[in-house]
């Protein structure tokens, strides 16, 4: 029992996403900048930040990140790169990518509204087909629950929810 509520304990879920977040920032911040000898433009640097919030949408699964508005990337560019003409360091390009997402926030009815089509959806449908060919061969009262719960399963299974 002790076990279970460890994982449900805010601190934990923060330190796996940050766990997952960091490898892709230092990814594409050596794809895009890293190897840079001046300082970026704004057209790179935007690149680099919409795909970097792409791939940390693509890992996390149902929160999706926005992307920030140019003026609002260049207001937070000018903050916290400290040296004009020379390269963009990884803790700057953090504190930008972290201000921005933050700044920005998310997205989560995209996942949400997924979770609530698939949990009412699929029963809902099953029990039509299940009335169309055997309408008499499982009662409803212990169908419909069935497939709920294992819609829920297959949910959980694939971190839907």
């Amino acid at each position: 029992m002790g076990q279970s509520l460890k994982k449900l304990t805010p601190g934990n879920y923060e330190e796996k996403k940050i766990k997952q977040i960091s490898p892709i920032v230092e990814k594409y911040y050596d794809l895009h900048i890293g190897d840079a000898r001046n300082e970026p433009t704004l057209a790179e640097f935007y690149r680099a930040v919409s795909e970097t919030v792409e791939e940390i949408n693509k890992k996390l699964g149902n929160t999706q990140f926005r992307i920030t508005k140019t003026e609002k990337l260049r207001q937070a560019y000018e903050e916290h790169h400290q040296g004009k003409g020379r390269p963009l360091t990884r803790e700057e390009f953090e504190q930008i990518l972290k201000e921005v997402i933050v700044g920005t926030g998310f997205t989560g009815v995209g996942g949400a509204k997924d979770t609530l089509i698939y949990i009412f959806g699929v029963p809902i449908t099953s029990l039509f087909i299940k009335q169309r060919l055997i309408p008499r061969a499982i009662p409803n009262e212990f169908f419909i629950p069935a497939i709920t719960s294992v819609t829920v399963f297959f949910l959980a299974k694939f971190n839907k929810i």
